[in-house]
């Protein structure tokens, strides 16, 4: 079987691995269009890794990726993951049992029910709604994606994944690839794999969007006093972060701004004082932004990485939502199966 996948963030990267690697094999290119040198979700992700979600339908899948990193020295050192632990605060209408039950089918013993009480104790939050519960996981932290990126690129090549720069004008329903150069390529399975991207070029193809569509990200690396704080998510608040090596506090806020073209996306500088502004009367500390990192990823509804079909051997793989890097390992793997199947 001849496949194209186009996209060479990490998702595309995976999917190019895992594809060449399945049982029976297929041959493999990859279009990176150039997305790998820009400021791509994979480059600038903060990527937070844990199990909890607070659905059961999304704690499958970022349990099954965790479980699966902790368990191969191979996407240990290709991801750079740094088991930190994981803390996430809902609010007390949130139903937390299941999805916790989830996590310790794929991590037994690392997710912990706890109340506000114990949030505010052994964590630095001046305050919390009173109805608060949280879940404290002792097996979760973050990976780099770009890094995980590099090394699947690398590794597919050396298993005989053809990786092309060329930039993709246009895939069409053959399917094909039409490169910007003219040129048409046909295979049996195209895959658009181009994040941020996809929107995009399905639009200049002629092909619907299929609910896809962009939003802007951005978070601020602040410094701000938060010890004992490890990668956490506060509902209440819509603050997350994590710790950064370099002593800096990686601090964000969700963002509604949707329809953002990935190749003009700018820091919004409103959001990252809002983001300083929360985490001042979250945390109870002076917090400085010291520099903020914008981009944009691509959303779909319901959310989720996954293989989705355009018709008969089109494909997309994105819509991660923001999440991708929490999920990536195990959608990668489900999809290269069902793409061969």
């Amino acid at each position: 079987m001849r496949v194209a996948i186009v996209g060479g963030g990490v998702a595309g990267a995976l999917l190019a691995w895992r594809t060449v690697r399945a049982p029976g094999g297929a041959s493999v290119d990859l279009f990176t269009e150039g997305t790998g040198g820009r400021a791509d979700a994979s480059r600038v992700s903060g990527g937070l890794v844990r199990a909890f979600e607070p659905t059961v339908e999304a704690t499958g899948p970022a349990a099954e990726s965790l479980a699966e990193i902790r368990s191969s020295d191979v996407l240990r050192e290709w991801s750079g993951y740094r088991e930190t632990g994981a803390l996430y605060v809902l609010p007390g209408v949130a139903s937390v049992k299941e999805p916790a039950e989830v996590v310790d089918a794929y991590l037994p013993g690392s997710a912990e029910v706890v109340g506000r009480d114990k949030v505010v104790r052994e964590f630095p939050f001046r305050t919390l709604p009173a109805d608060s519960v949280a879940v404290v996981e002792r097996h979760a932290g973050h990976i780099s994606p770009h890094r995980l990126r590099t090394a699947a690129l690398g590794a597919a090549a050396e298993e005989g994944v053809t990786v092309h720069s060329a930039a993709v004008d246009a895939v069409t329903q053959d399917p094909a690839v039409r490169t910007a150069d003219g040129r048409v390529l046909r295979y049996d399975r195209v895959v658009v794999a181009a994040g941020a991207w996809t929107p995009g070029l399905l639009a200049r193809s002629g092909l619907p969007v299929a609910g896809l569509r962009t939003k802007h990200i951005q978070y601020s690396l602040c410094a701000a006093a938060l010890d004992g704080l490890g990668p956490f998510v506060d509902e209440n608040s819509g603050l997350y972060g994590r710790p950064c090596a370099d002593g800096a506090f990686l601090l964000g806020l969700p963002c509604d701004r949707w329809g953002v073209d990935p190749d003009s996306v700018t820091p919004d500088g409103a959001l990252a004082q809002r983001v300083a502004e929360s985490a001042r009367r979250v945390f109870g500390v002076s917090v400085a932004v010291d520099r903020t990192v914008a981009s944009c990823d691509c959303y779909h509804d319901p959310a989720g990485l996954a293989l989705r079909s355009l018709g008969p051997g089109l494909h997309t793989f994105t819509g991660g939502s923001g999440g991708a890097a929490k999920t990536v390992v195990s959608a990668s793997r489900k999809a290269a199966a069902a793409l061969l199947a």
